[in-house]
């Protein structure tokens, strides 16, 4: 593969939903997640990453060196197997230090989710703990959202004994009447050089955000879009301005607080390009 990046990267993006569930929770009925004490809708980075582990399975098609670790239907073990198989390292024995090594590099030559964002593969068949130069953090809402619990029908019963009591099923569903989030992520170019990221992958990561949501749609999440993405690339390896400063730059703001917000127009995106310090670019996508 070719070299791995040589610049330090953080990014920051703006996505919405319109009447939908971004991120619903298993432990609450599947009501979209929301932040307790203050109300602020929450989208986690594993819903984030799969998003993007999906655009980069369907544009990739499972090509070598950009198959899929994480997805729908795999079994991890069988994964581990086929590493040792292709390395001729034996499984009927505990790998060394080395053996490990080895197996790490062939999951990240292999995988992008591995050498992007990393994985834990120190399962009954070891192949080791790969820490990624990716990471995002949780999703929140720019204002506090309101769940609203709506009632559905259907026009068809499940059961044949229910035909005499009843023409259709009723059901619930949570939506978000409309709701912008905002996501920050980090980009290392010390672990990239570990995991072999590259300039491709990293284009390929940009594009995986910007098109995250446009073949996830879903009668729970069928209006999400990305709106806006912000890169800062520093122009060394270990970067040359903290992380939260940058993001600071970027301020998202509701116009009229004295209403609901429907739409992305009714928010003002700021950036104040004057804080931007030296050696750091910003790129707008």
């Amino acid at each position: 593969m070719s070299e791995s990046i040589k610049n330090r990267y953080e990014f920051k993006f703006l996505f919405d939903v319109e009447n939908g569930n971004p991120n619903g929770d298993p432990d609450a009925g599947n009501m979209p997640r929301v932040d307790a004490e203050t109300g602020y809708g929450i989208v986690t980075d594993v819903c984030l990453k799969r998003k993007i582990r999906n655009y980069v399975e369907l544009v990739k098609n499972d090509a070598e060196k950009y198959k899929i670790y994480i997805k729908e239907g795999s079994v991890l073990n069988q994964t581990h197997a086929i590493a040792y198989d292709r390395t001729g390292i034996p499984k009927d024995k505990k790998p060394t230090r080395a053996d490990v090594q080895i197996l790490k590099q062939f999951m990240c030559d292999n995988y992008y989710d591995v050498r992007t964002f990393g994985a834990v593969m120190s399962s009954d068949v070891n192949c080791g703990i790969v820490r990624g130069p990716v990471q995002l953090n949780f999703a929140r809402s720019v204002d506090s959202v309101l769940p609203q619990e709506i009632t559905i029908t259907r026009m068809a019963i499940t059961n044949e004994r229910d035909i005499e009591k009843k023409i259709n099923e009723m059901g619930r569903k949570f939506v978000l009447p409309y709701a912008l989030y905002v996501a920050e992520g980090y980009v290392s170019a010390a672990l990239a050089e570990k995991t072999g990221f590259n300039e491709e992958d990293l284009n390929l990561l940009w594009d995986a955000i910007i098109n995250m949501f446009e073949n996830d749609h879903s009668a729970a999440r069928g209006k999400m879009a990305l709106r806006k993405l912000f890169i800062f690339k520093h122009d060394t390896p270990l970067g040359v301005a903290p992380s939260h400063k940058l993001f600071d730059i970027i301020k998202v703001e509701r116009k009229d607080i004295n209403k609901p917000s429907r739409c992305f127009e009714d928010y003002e995106v700021t950036v104040d390009k004057t804080a931007i310090p030296n050696g750091v670019q910003l790129i707008e996508r």
